[in-house]
């Protein structure tokens, strides 16, 4: 990396929802901003007007501040390379253009799509690599500007084909880029505006930005930038092209895929610390896997990235990070966060304490993997459990049943927690039923489900006569 001060850009399209790809690029843009005591840059690419789900970035800013990844510079904020958005920088990209016209780095261009699309398929027959034949770049000055007045036209850089640039990434190391295999291509489009890429190279200038992090599909482009870079003598910034996220099958994630979309993640109760510690582990390797954003800073290695060109997303590793930070963060926390799944299906809720809550909670804490579990969790302590007993004798013969029967008749009248638990296990002594399966049925008499809470926590938590009230419905339903 350069000795300047690192200036790093998170630069989203409002387009659509922020997805997992995003939110990876925008954790490697902040892990290595605050590693390095950078700048992180927040600037919004809404040139697409027509696709624009988010104009003013609301969402997109509302995301990021949930992740709790903060930036230094852009919307809100501001900056002293204000606007953030694209869309309103316009006049700076022609000021930049307007160099480049100066000094003949690029030319007028009047072929139409229909032409292009001809020569394109002309050369794919004749195995040729379907490039831009530099029609127009043989115009002379006088015929282009002449020609210019009365027929439509984009600008095309100029590219030297004897010419090779290199660049370093992070991941790849020196990459070289013979330009002899690529075309003189757009920087602007008919209506005058210009290219994704034309704009992206301008701002990355104005905006001092010293490494540009994206993800793997940017590489093929990235000979275009150092052209532009170099055809005005501007430093061309280090690299760092991240893995694509592919799904388990190797394709790559998309919409169909869970998780695909934050909001989705957000929605079914996963942890932002969580999501944020997954996606740093994907494609590296760590002693500790469950980290907080200051150990994540601390650990990774900007040095050795990975060079890989996808990483795989696993929902069940994300699953089990997800259950680890449930685990690891305050019952407070944990009740707060699961209070509004609980108030959408138990209206009860609203008027649970916040104390109330926690003690509620804490007894299905460790058994959470996202926090709208805490909704099937807790469904035995808001209704009256259905039993079945096929299920329960999957666990316990229908023999070693009647030998437990008469215990839960006993349990019936009972007053006493411990005083029923003992002389439940007394009862079993000598006989074929251990007291993990008189356990278990005890448990399902409480809650219809073989694991859970302990015995004594679901009396405290019911209550007794709640639970002389179930352990009769089961004995109903018993042979």
């Amino acid at each position: 990396m350069s000795e300047k001060t690192l200036r790093v850009r998170f630069a989203p399209a409002p387009t659509g929802m922020m997805h997992l790809g995003n939110i990876r690029t925008a954790l490697m843009n902040y892990l290595i901003a605050q590693k390095q005591q950078g700048t992180l840059i927040l600037r919004i690419e809404d040139t697409d007007t027509e696709r624009n789900f988010d104009p003013k970035a609301e969402k997109i800013i509302e995301d990021l501040t949930w992740l709790s990844l903060d930036y230094q510079e852009g919307p809100v904020k501001g900056g002293p390379h204000a606007p953030y958005f694209q869309s309103q920088r316009n006049d700076l990209y022609q000021k930049e253009l307007e160099k480049f016209i100066s000094h003949n780095k690029v030319y007028r261009c009047f072929c139409t799509a229909e032409e292009l699309e001809k020569k394109r398929n002309r050369q794919i027959a004749l195995k040729q690599p379907p490039r831009y034949d530099k029609t127009c770049l043989k115009l002379d000055k006088e015929t282009s500007e002449t020609k210019a007045q009365a027929a439509p036209f984009i600008w095309r850089m100029k590219l030297d084909q004897t010419q090779q640039l290199t660049i370093t990434d992070l991941s790849h190391g020196k990459i070289t880029f013979d330009l002899k295999n690529f075309s003189d291509f757009p920087i602007t489009r008919q209506n005058g505006t210009v290219t994704f890429m034309f704009a992206n190279f301008v701002d990355d200038v104005l905006m001092e930005v010293t490494c540009a992090i994206r993800g793997e599909d940017h590489l093929t482009n990235t000979a275009g930038q150092a052209a532009l870079y170099t055809a005005m003598n501007y430093t061309i910034p280090t690299f760092w092209h991240l893995p694509i996220l592919c799904n388990i099958e190797g394709k790559k994630l998309s919409k169909r895929d869970f998780g695909f979309s934050l909001r989705d993640l957000k929605a079914a109760g996963y942890l932002p610390q969580a999501i944020l510690n997954y996606l740093a582990l994907i494609g590296a390797s760590f002693k500790q896997e469950i980290m907080s954003m200051q150990e994540l800073i601390e650990a990774i290695d900007f040095n050795a990235p990975s060079a890989t060109g996808q990483i795989k997303y696993d929902v069940e590793k994300l699953r089990w990070v997800n259950h680890k930070w449930i685990c690891k963060l305050p019952t407070e926390t944990i009740a707060q966060l699961s209070r509004p799944y609980l108030e959408a299906t138990y209206p009860a809720v609203k008027n649970f304490s916040e104390a109330q809550l926690i003690e509620l909670v804490g007894h299905i804490q460790k058994e959470m993997i996202t926090l709208e579990d805490s909704v099937k969790l807790l469904a035995f302590y808001f209704a009256d459990p259905v039993y079945e007993i096929a299920t329960l004798e999957e666990v316990v013969s229908s023999e070693k049943l009647v030998l437990i029967k008469p215990i839960i008749q006993n349990a019936t009248t009972f007053t006493d927690s411990q005083l029923l638990l003992d002389t439940a296990k007394n009862n079993i002594k000598g006989t074929i039923v251990s007291p993990k399966e008189l356990f278990s049925v005890l448990r399902y008499a409480l809650m219809a489900s073989t694991h859970g809470p302990s015995i004594h926590e679901l009396i405290e938590m019911l209550g007794t006569t709640t639970c002389q009230k179930r352990f009769n419905n089961l004995l109903l339903l018993l042979p």
